[in-house]
């Protein structure tokens, strides 16, 4: 069932929990929301053993949208999060997410233990012998309403994923319906992870008992942003899975989880 939280600037932000058990609350990354993404799935894995609430992120799925945009409303967003099912949760983000919860941990945010998969702190790419703007460019193709540009710019300049991505998109019609519908937020991601460097003096902030987790099929970038992230944070818990990638499979992470929160 959906329900409704305010944070501070607001904002209405829908979540929903599953389960019962110590609270749980998911972070998801990138065009993810409660309807697409991985959040949903992995809430059903663990549902035996948390209280699993997932929301939609600020401009996606039920949650709204106030402007002006900035990081520091996302940490808010989250404390809303928690504070409306009681307080005292573990928290868990994925990719961006994952640097939205370390660094709103670092800001404060109340959460009993923090973890995080591949926060992508991947540095950014050198395109055609020049260093991109990637917020600006996100804005300039929105700017023209072109979010498939945006997207494909994102998944295959930013991320670095295979050129056929966009065109594979299009062969999938309603998963492009709903990419498009959340296109909007990409510059959100880029703010949140800024110059995608690990922000070492802002992550050795962090007091809360923290799991940094990776994948072993990840690319040597990200493995060396996810070491970077757990070197940063004081006392952390490195964890590399085997056999993962990006996608990270709910029965490699379920473990891990009930272990490190539990």
């Amino acid at each position: 069932m959906t329900e409704f939280t305010t944070s501070r600037d607001g904002t209405t932000i829908a979540y929903e929990t599953i389960g019962s058990g110590p609270s749980l609350v998911l972070v998801d990354g990138a065009m993810c929301y409660r309807d697409f993404g991985p959040c949903r799935s992995l809430a059903e894995h663990l549902k035996n053993q948390f209280s699993v609430t997932f929301y939609d992120r600020r401009g996606r799925g039920e949650s709204g949208n106030t402007e002006p945009y900035a990081p520091e409303r996302e940490y808010e967003d989250l404390a809303a999060v928690i504070d409306a099912i009681g307080g005292d949760a573990y928290v868990l983000g994925f990719s961006s997410g994952g640097a939205l919860a370390l660094q709103a941990a670092a800001a404060g945010v109340p959460m009993k233990k923090v973890a995080s998969y591949e926060a992508p702190y991947v540095g950014i790419n050198q395109r055609k012998g020049r260093t991109p703007d990637y917020l600006a460019d996100l804005q300039a193709l929105l700017a023209k309403d072109d979010r498939e540009g945006a997207l494909g710019y994102f998944m295959v300049d930013m991320v670095g994923g295979p050129k056929y991505l966009p065109l594979m998109f299009k062969l999938m019609p309603k998963v492009l319906t709903q990419l498009k519908a959340v296109a909007p937020t990409l510059p959100n991601d880029a703010r949140v992870m800024n110059t995608f460097t690990a922000p070492t003096a802002t992550l050795a902030k962090i007091s809360v008992p923290t799991l940094v987790m990776g994948g072993s099929k990840a690319k040597p970038n990200m493995t060396k942003a996810v070491a970077d992230v757990a070197a940063a944070v004081p006392g952390s818990t490195h964890k590399t899975l085997p056999g993962q990638t990006h996608q990270v499979k709910d029965a490699a992470i379920a473990p891990e989880l009930v272990t490190f929160f539990v």
